[in-house]
């Protein structure tokens, strides 16, 4: 077991709804990283539309800028997410097939926090910016 995560033995046998339901948490990362992904995209494209109409109304359009990073970066972190559900998945399902719980890990709940923290402050700094 990596040592970054914590087991918490259990004498428990395991449950269907136990199994359901982590099958469930596993859809929602899978939700939660289309999501990004999907939303990465459209931050990114943003940029070429804005230079589009700038062409379109003759104006000088500035270079990709800050959209296209956010967005690229706002799908890699989708593509992590995915990797972390499926890892996660694997590692819950062998964990209630043989009769343990394994929590997730304190730094990765951290980790993660941290980088959507940090998405949500760029976001909010790029709307005080570009008002």
């Amino acid at each position: 077991m990596p040592e970054n995560e914590r087991e918490i033995p259990t004498t428990v046998a395991v449950h269907a709804t136990d199994a359901l339901a982590n099958e469930r948490t596993y859809l929602a990362y899978v939700r939660t990283a289309l999501a990004f992904i999907a939303f990465g995209f459209v931050i990114a494209r943003f940029s070429l539309f804005a230079r589009e109409f700038a062409a379109l109304v003759h104006e000088n359009g500035e270079g990709p800028g800050v959209s296209t990073g956010f967005g690229t970066a706002m799908a890699i972190f989708g593509i992590f997410v995915a990797l972390l559900g499926a890892r996660r998945y694997s590692v819950t399902d062998r964990g209630l097939r043989e009769g343990r719980v394994v929590a997730l890990s304190s730094l990765t709940g951290y980790a993660v926090s941290l980088f959507v923290a940090a998405i949500g402050a760029i976001v909010a700094f790029a709307l005080l910016l570009f008002q």
